[in-house]
């Protein structure tokens, strides 16, 4: 009965480093990856933004294309009107309505006046707005092919990667089902505790591996027989002899090149 439950924590502890491999592995080639996918979203956006920004200021030039075309649409009326008030004057029966006339004409010249005024600050808007588009087209036009560089970038990591990868998590679940669900959440905890994302490591110079807090030479005999599940008191890590990572990274290695 002992043999059978020595062989079973072995076999445990076997899984767990080998679920460890594989979700190393996993962690490997999403570094590879590193910040690109943000990268690519943040890129999209300022895209994005910029595309729409163009379209705001290419629509803010058509209304003042539009409001110069008011002004003088209204000038040519101020002019029509002038040329009427003038032929009513050859006409008039008194100074009265003589004046009055001219108080007209007057008003459509300021009119007119005021009408160029605008169409020159119409003008200057406008020069200096499509000084801004031109600056934004190149700015666009520059973010744009940093997308599609970086998107290369990511496409050619993925496509060498992406297959892999699921293949991983794909063996990363089966390998949890091979073991008790007390487990795998302790494992999954450590993990989301510890920085590189080790939760199970190797006996490495007698301490942990990546640590170096010297583990009893007691503790690392009880590792080494294999006969229960040992954790490190400093980091909380399950702890493995040598022998056994050792062993199972060659297995794994054999898997991993097959995917």
């Amino acid at each position: 009965m002992a043999k059978k439950k020595e062989v079973t924590v072995e076999e445990r502890l076997r899984a767990l480093y080998d679920l460890q491999l594989i979700d190393s592995r996993i962690d490997e080639i999403r570094n590879v990856r590193g910040e690109l996918p943000l990268e690519v979203r943040d890129l999209e956006d300022e895209v994005a933004g910029l595309t729409t920004r163009l379209e705001k200021l290419v629509s803010n030039l058509e209304v003042i294309d539009n409001d110069i075309t008011g002004k003088k649409n209204l000038i040519e009326e101020s002019k029509a009107l002038m040329k009427k008030y003038a032929e009513q004057q050859k006409n008039v029966r008194n100074n009265r309505e003589f004046n009055s006339l001219t108080k007209e004409v007057e008003f459509q010249e300021l009119e007119i006046e005021l009408a160029e005024k605008h169409i020159k600050e119409f003008k200057v808007q406008i020069e200096q707005k499509k000084e801004v588009i031109a600056e934004t087209k190149e700015r666009l036009k520059e973010r744009e092919n940093h997308l599609k560089h970086k998107k290369s970038e990511l496409d050619a990591i993925l496509a060498e990667t992406e297959k892999e990868e699921q293949a991983l998590l794909g063996k990363s679940e089966d390998y949890k089902k091979q073991i008790e669900e007390r487990l795998v959440k302790a494992y999954t905890r450590i993990r989301t505790n510890v920085k590189n994302g080790l939760a199970v490591v190797p006996i490495e110079r007698g301490a942990a591996g990546g640590s170096f807090f010297t583990i009893p030479p007691q503790v690392q005999v009880e590792i080494a027989s294999r006969k229960k599940v040992i954790t490190d008191e400093h980091s909380g890590r399950i702890l493995v002899d040598a022998e056994l990572a050792n062993e199972q990274k060659t297995k794994m290695e054999k898997m991993f090149a097959k995917l």
